[in-house]
């Protein structure tokens, strides 16, 4: 009956939100071995929130053996030096908790959401701890979380919407690590070993952040964070090669699917690069806003060419890629394709007008609290400050750095980043 209890509250509570104007008061330290460390204490909700990632994306894998990084975070669960990966499962829910994986080019980690009792938030941070610093690595697991990981791969390969992306970023990153893709052949090469040695390499303190969002003194969560990390190894920064430039290259790739599916992008934009919130805002103008985006207006309003159309930046360590993205007839993927690059060339030369900008300042300065209005989307939000060392007042001035953004602002930030001509096009399920 607790264990039912438990898990009912804890996913009662994620509808609950936290006020929209909360000043976010963010504590930071670093732990005894090195890890840093972010804290906001909130007591509306008997929760705690709880996230720690390590720099250990996709873009630390050997070219060869693709996918060991995500392979070796799922293996993380698989049991520890105490607990089989059965007896953690039924540690995770005794507690009432909930645990998910995160995973990206740079990041790879777990949040854990937990309630604030001690016994529940001690079992499960306990758990968390344990499997993070003697994880097993046993061989039945790595068999099974192996096969796992290429039939998903095989499967993905089948997909229109996988191959579009995966062509464009082998486009967009041709020699550099954002563009490696895990492959069913790249998987099959990977090794217990490999797995464990890629643990030992990544999974280290230097570069790891811990995040907590909660029900929680400050005292206890610097506890909890040294619960967390005090077994890592020290060590572990390690600075990506910069990404250069695309080189405009077109792929057209066959595929019997009934629409085409058309990207296009470059790598532009690093987490901390001075140029984000004009980039954000322009964006916004371009391909963000949704239906009020220029975009969204040419394609779909006037032309009838998709269903939705998009644009967007996706800041990494090194330049994350700017996209563009839609969905079309086979028959309409030149006229739709043609029509994107038009507005991009427009709004490149000549900017968004002052009612634009108007209207992209209101909605995303009016939409910034829903951003940070639950312990979890807070806790993302920390999460990126903390992996990225961004400044500490990052969501507090947030508002006020949208407000100032200027239209020359946006112009010369496009011009610095966006060369229309170097945009990468890749159509998958072309026209004949």
């Amino acid at each position: 009956m607790n264990r039912a209890l438990s898990a009912t509250l804890t996913l009662l509570l994620l509808a609950v939100a936290l006020p929209a104007d909360a000043r976010v008061q963010i504590e930071h330290w670093t732990t005894q071995s090195g890890v840093r460390a972010y804290f906001v204490e909130t007591r509306a909700l008997p929760i705690v929130d709880v996230s720690i990632e390590f720099a250990a994306g996709s873009a630390y894998d050997p070219r060869e053996r693709a996918g060991l990084g995500q392979l070796t975070l799922a293996l993380l669960k698989g049991g520890s030096a105490r607990f089989s990966e059965a007896e953690m499962d039924r540690r995770i829910a005794d507690a009432g908790a909930e645990l998910r994986d995160s995973f990206d080019l740079d990041r790879a980690g777990f949040a854990l959401r937990t309630l604030s009792s001690e016994a529940e938030r001690k079992l499960a941070v306990d758990t968390l701890a344990d499997m993070l610093q003697s994880p097993r690595f046993a061989s039945e697991v790595f068999e099974r979380e192996k096969a796992r990981a290429i039939a998903n791969a095989a499967e993905a390969e089948t997909q229109p919407d996988h191959i579009a992306e995966k062509r464009l970023y082998a486009l967009m990153y041709p020699s550099h690590p954002y563009g490696t893709t895990a492959t069913p052949a790249t998987l099959a090469t990977i090794s217990r070993e490999d797995v464990e040695r890629h643990y030992r390499a990544r999974y280290r303190a230097a570069g790891a952040a811990v995040t907590i969002v909660g029900d929680l003194s400050i005292d206890a969560a610097r506890a909890l964070a040294e619960q967390l990390t005090a077994r890592l190894a020290p060590g572990g920064e390690a600075a990506l090669p910069p990404a250069l430039p695309a080189t405009g290259e077109t792929v057209r790739v066959a595929h019997p699917s009934a629409q085409s599916h058309v990207l296009l992008g470059e790598p532009a934009l690093t987490r901390d690069d001075p140029d984000y919130f004009p980039l954000l805002v322009g964006n916004y103008i371009l391909g963000g806003g949704g239906f009020v985006s220029r975009l969204m207006t040419e394609v779909r309003s006037k032309h009838g060419l998709a269903y939705s159309v998009y644009s967007y930046f996706h800041p990494y360590a090194q330049r994350g890629p700017f996209q563009v993205g839609l969905q079309t007839r086979r028959d309409q993927a030149n006229e739709a394709l043609k029509r994107v690059q038009d507005v991009i060339a427009e709004f490149m030369a000549r900017g968004p007008t002052e009612a634009e900008l108007k209207a992209a300042k209101q909605s995303l300065v009016g939409g910034f609290p829903l951003r940070i209005d639950t312990n979890r989307k807070l806790l993302e939000q920390l999460a990126v400050i903390g992996f990225y060392k961004l400044p500490l007042d990052w969501l507090e001035t947030y508002p006020a750095r949208l407000e100032a953004v200027t239209l020359d602002q946006i112009r010369s930030a496009f011009a610095r980043h966006i060369a229309p001509e170097k945009l990468a096009v890749v159509v998958v399920g072309a026209a004949e």
